[in-house]
């Protein structure tokens, strides 16, 4: 393995990092730079786990707003996270990368269950592992499902893919000019300042397991890979 400053990594992509520019459904060029950009991470000999959102499929809380009942919406939306971890295993096993799709809910014709000593294992044995269909339960994000997994795979850090924003801010910079960025954060300081950066429950997992989370810009080519090897990008929460 060359010098890296990580060498398990639990990376969170969001669904509509998957969409690219259309913003909804599954875009395969965008796809395909995203696996590329993750078998660049791979080739350094780093282990990759991936929690992979369905945003751009469905929103759960959206469709409970709606009128649906909430349980059912969740169940919906898991069950995008679940096409878009096939659709990126496939562009991965197109760059020769081995990859394993492990869910939270059975579905044996397509994935594996999730097996904690099974996913370290595929680990151990440098091939990608994809965690979809979140934990498995309702009324819990997947930004839950990656503290969650981390934790349990005991993952150096977490890496949160942005769409298109470059770190964390005081508020949103598309919206707010005077927002300023942060370099370095505590899991504290998420939660008590608010910051809509991962939810209180995943923030309150990953403080009390003490994994860091590096917050960064997705779309500029090459960042999974700098982040890796410890370069002072985006914004680094750690610590309580």
């Amino acid at each position: 393995m060359t010098d890296v400053k990580y060498k398990r990594v639990l990376l969170k992509l969001s669904g509509e990092a998957l969409a690219g520019e259309q913003g909804r459904g599954i875009n395969p060029p965008e796809i395909m730079k995203v696996a590329k950009e993750i078998k660049d991470v791979h080739d350094l000999g780093v282990q990759v786990a991936i929690v992979v959102g369905g945003g751009n499929m469905w929103r759960g809380e959206a469709g409970a707003q709606m009128g649906m009942e909430r349980s059912q919406a969740d169940y919906i939306g898991m069950l995008g996270t679940v096409m878009n971890a096939l659709a990126l295993q496939d562009n991965l096993e197109q760059l020769d990368v081995p990859t394993r799709v492990q869910t939270s809910i059975e579905m044996r014709q397509i994935a594996e269950p999730y097996i904690r000593r099974k996913a370290i294992r595929h680990l151990e044995k440098n091939r990608i592992v994809i965690f979809a269909a979140g934990t498995g339960s309702p009324y819990f994000s997947t930004d839950t499902t990656a503290a969650l997994r981390a934790s349990e795979i005991n993952a150096d850090v977490i890496l949160m893919a942005k769409n298109g924003v470059d770190g964390i801010y005081s508020a949103d910079p598309r919206k707010d000019e005077t927002a300023t960025k942060f370099d370095k954060l505590t899991h504290m300081d998420i939660i008590n300042r608010g910051l809509n950066v991962m939810d209180t429950t995943a923030s309150s997992l990953s403080m009390e397991n003490d994994i860091p989370l590096v917050v960064f810009n997705m779309n500029e080519r090459g960042n999974i890979k700098k982040v890796v090897e410890g370069a002072p990008i985006g914004t680094t929460v750690e610590g309580k």
